[in-house]
């Protein structure tokens, strides 16, 4: 079992105030196949959650279930108070792909999800916001290659930016550290850290739920581990707000 230490919490304070995700005797089931069995959890606002667990082992489908994707067979589940469809707005999910038009250039892209988000209302002001979309992840504005023709490292990059350009209250990455080299991982990380360590617009701290198999490269986002195994809660460590069972 890879169990990650527990970073020192320096740049914010515990979490605290309202369960930004909570489950409650939540199941899930694909025909007779249990993927989730009767998990609670509780997530305050401003936890960095990160799931372990092996193939199969329930962590996808925990995310799946929280960001409105599925729903539920048996229990209840909420995020920030309601039902995950309702909180869209509020959730940025990030999985293994990267969710970007490979026909069009990364600021293409960002200038288009930045008008989807209602960011400007000028072609300037849309591609000022895309330009530092990509600058804050270390990726060249005026790159013309299209997105078809990044690195692996580089998509993911783009897809980060895509992601927390819309400032999300609650981040879900489903193992974000597929298939990039260690240096591309660690610029993730330390983008990743100086997001969750600034409040939001209402002033309340970012949430974090994440899943890996790479333990020591999430090291640092984690102030609390949960390991799944047979959809089951296996082990919790860290932060005591974080409550999980099954």
């Amino acid at each position: 079992m890879n169990v990650i230490p527990i970073r020192e919490e320096t740049t914010r304070p515990a979490s605290t105030g309202p369960a930004a995700v909570r489950l409650e005797r939540v199941s899930r089931l694909y025909g007779s196949f249990v993927a989730l069995r009767e998990v609670s959890l509780a997530l305050p606002t401003g936890s960095s959650v990160v799931l372990l667990g092996e193939n199969g082992a329930g962590k996808s489908t925990v995310l799946k279930l929280v960001s409105g994707l599925t729903n539920p067979t048996y229990g209840r589940l909420t995020v920030f108070g309601t039902h995950p469809q309702q909180q869209r707005g509020r959730i940025g999910t990030m999985g293994h792909a990267p969710m970007l038009y490979d026909e069009l250039t990364g600021m293409e892209n960002l200038t288009y999800f930045a008008q989807l988000h209602g960011f400007g209302s000028t072609r300037t002001e849309l591609e000022s916001v895309a330009a530092n979309a990509l600058l804050d992840v270390g990726l060249e504005p005026n790159l013309t290659r299209r997105v078809s023709e990044y690195s692996q490292g580089m998509r993911q990059r783009a897809s980060l930016a895509r992601v927390l350009m819309a400032a999300p209250p609650l981040l879900l990455l489903d193992e974000p550290f597929s298939n990039l080299d260690v240096g591309s991982a660690h610029s993730m990380v330390e983008r990743l850290l100086a997001y969750l360590s600034q409040p939001g617009a209402d002033g309340t701290y970012r949430t974090l739920l994440m899943t890996t198999h790479q333990a020591e490269l999430a090291r640092p986002l984690a102030r609390t581990t949960i390991t799944l195994s047979a959809g089951r809660i296996a082990s919790i460590q860290g932060d005591t707000a974080v409550e999980a069972t099954s």
